[in-house]
């Protein structure tokens, strides 16, 4: 998500070591419209860490494979090392950017190795959250003014004598470093390392009433399963996120986009213009994501079970005949 990045010094040349890990043969270009069924080429999506990009390609690549006729390559790999893939080849297509103005401005304005095309449909918001439980039983907990006098709540092991604002992934879009510095707030940003333990978390502090305050964000299946309160941060306003080191303010509203390498925008054919037209609703994400992750589907079985309910939505996205 989301998202400037804080650990991803890893260089072009990791990126095709990563991507080589999953077994499957790399084409030297994008995917082209020659051939029989199953023989149109090779798209290759990279999927970013959290399960609702996963359901974002999971139904891309079962309509890639089964009502298009291409091969289809998933890269697992963290945001900014995606971004690098369209330089080497190694990433047709990204179906879920959080922002990255900084990358679009590396990668699509200034070295010309990609471009915008589209949103996902997907409205994306990060912010800061504790369970439902927190809310009504200290009311005022939710404005950012209050958190310092609940800062012992929050204290762990790993943040000592300080609160602890528990993040997931270290790549994932975050200010939180610098909204906690510069409010002189009396926390210490913790990483769980995942989207999976930021998630049992937070069911934990649900079920147990453990005190929690955490960085979270939608389009998320959580929160149709269970009742979670944002806690009010200093306005966002145009420009307020500028200078990394001195962010105080909220994080933005995000219409999550898709970029895709120039070479696959030239020459990707049906498999581009299925990219270029996908788009479905939160809710759409959700119900795959909780199929991926509730009800023991593989992502792609997730994806059947989906095209073929929706029909009517993804019969829009096909190239016209």
């Amino acid at each position: 998500m989301k998202i400037r990045i804080l650990a991803a010094a890893l260089t072009a040349a990791s990126l095709a070591l990563t991507a080589g890990c999953g077994g499957a043969k790399s084409d030297a270009g994008a995917a082209t419209d020659s051939g029989a069924k199953g023989e149109k080429g090779t798209v290759k999506l990279a999927v970013n860490p959290w399960v609702g990009y996963e359901a974002n390609a999971a139904v891309l690549a079962y309509l890639l494979d089964k009502e298009l006729g291409y091969k289809v390559e998933k890269k697992n790999l963290k945001e900014e090392i995606s971004w690098q893939g369209f330089e080497t080849g190694e990433v047709d297509a990204i179906v879920e950017n959080w922002g990255h103005d900084d990358l679009k401005k590396t990668y699509i304005e200034d070295k010309k190795v990609a471009v915008e095309v589209g949103p996902t449909g997907n409205q994306g918001v990060i912010g800061w959250y504790v369970p439902e439980w927190m809310a009504q039983q200290y009311p005022d907990i939710t404005d950012y003014k209050n958190l310092n006098k609940y800062a012992n709540l929050f204290k762990t092991s790993e943040s000592g004598d300080k609160g602890q604002l528990l993040d997931g992934d270290p790549s994932f879009v975050t200010n939180d470093a610098a909204l906690v510095a510069n409010n002189k707030l009396n926390y210490k940003v913790v990483y769980s390392g995942s989207e999976a333990a930021i998630i049992k978390a937070a069911q934990q502090a649900t079920a147990q009433k453990k005190p929690l305050l955490f960085y979270f964000y939608e389009p998320q299946w959580l929160f149709a399963k269970e009742k979670y309160v944002r806690v009010k941060l200093p306005a966002y306003t145009d420009g307020c996120d500028k200078d990394p080191k001195k962010v105080a303010c909220d994080y933005p509203d995000y219409k999550l986009d898709k970029i895709v390498s120039k070479k696959f925008a030239d020459t990707g054919g049906d498999a581009y213009t299925l990219i270029k037209n996908f788009s479905w609703t939160n809710d759409d994400q959700n119900k795959v994501s909780d199929y991926i992750t509730n009800q023991g589907m593989t992502a792609d079985k997730a994806a059947e079970k989906w095209v073929k309910e929706n029909e009517a939505k993804w019969k829009a996205w096909l190239p016209a005949k």
